[in-house]
């Protein structure tokens, strides 16, 4: 499916749980990124190696937000994660 693989997190990214919230730190950049307990799970999900499709059907089960709402915010947070350098292309 077209537009539905999604970029890998970078292999010079570590991350850290900190209560709710993740923090991302490229290893290279020493670039430091903090995700909220909805983009942590993504993260996690992510990692994981679980597709999109997986990813916001799992987040859609474990939060209470409508799909177009999660559609925006995952595209958003993976913009964002790309222009950090915290992914790169599958």
């Amino acid at each position: 499916m077209p537009g539905m693989s999604l970029p890998l997190p970078h292999p010079d990214v570590v991350f850290q749980r900190v209560g709710e919230d993740l923090v991302l730190v490229h290893l290279k950049t020493n670039e430091i990124f903090a995700l909220n307990p909805t983009g942590a799970r993504f993260w996690e999900l992510l990692v994981e190696g679980k597709g999109r499709p997986e990813i916001e059907e799992t987040l859609l089960r474990e939060y209470d937000v409508p799909h177009e709402q999660l559609v925006q915010e995952i595209d958003s947070l993976i913009a964002e994660l790309k222009q950090q350098k915290m992914l790169h292309a599958a």
